[in-house]
């Protein structure tokens, strides 16, 4: 199967639609949240790496899972005196706790323990807007949560088809709010009712 980006994965767990709207059919939109998210990556995303107090800084790290078929960047994985590695994902907002975020550092994780053939216990998301670092725990759930939804949203893909709109208080954020219309095409909406009674026998 071919590979797809870890990214996509937080797209998937923040929304399917969303995920199939950019994996199915190709689209991209950006909005305010998507910029500062991308200011947020930029030292993060220039690749190298640096020494600080005996750890190694290695910036935007190509890893990829065969297993998973994943693939893509870690933001930052420090390689520690004792050989531990621990990848870091940055993130725009306040320190916060998301399922979303969780899983996509946990998939960054299972990528790296394929590669280098040793356990990531934990990792870490880095909330630009606070400063804060939050540590995250590869315990047993999140690792079958996120094994669990990477097969889902493989599942997704290969049905090239993506789910019907769900209007939710977070769509108003979504950089692809003005594709995906949800207030529009969900089953709750007037336009929604209107059209079915149109076609009603």
């Amino acid at each position: 199967m071919d590979p797809l980006p870890l990214s996509l994965l937080n797209d998937f767990l923040y929304c399917p639609r969303r995920a199939a709207l950019k994996a199915i059919e190709g689209w991209w939109g950006e909005n305010e949240h998507t910029v500062i998210g991308t200011l947020a990556h930029d030292h993060a995303d220039l690749p190298g790496y640096e020494v600080l107090r005996d750890v190694t800084l290695l910036r935007s790290l190509p890893v990829w899972s065969e297993r998973l078929g994943l693939s893509g960047e870690c933001d930052i994985v420090e390689r520690h005196a004792d050989g531990s590695v621990i990848p870091v994902e940055y993130k725009k907002g306040r320190r916060r706790t998301f399922e979303n975020d969780d899983a996509q550092l946990c998939a960054q994780a299972l990528c790296l323990e394929e590669m280098f053939g040793s356990a990531v216990r934990r990792g870490a998301v880095f909330h630009a807007q606070t400063k804060r670092r939050r540590e995250v725990e590869f315990d047993s759930a999140l690792r079958d949560l996120t094994e669990r939804a990477i097969a889902d949203l493989h599942a997704l893909v290969d049905s090239l088809t993506g789910p019907p709109a769900v209007c939710k208080p977070t769509c108003d954020e979504c950089s692809l709010f003005e594709v995906c219309l949800p207030k529009a095409t969900c089953s709750e909406s007037r336009t929604s009712r209107l059209i079915r009674q149109l076609f009603e026998i």
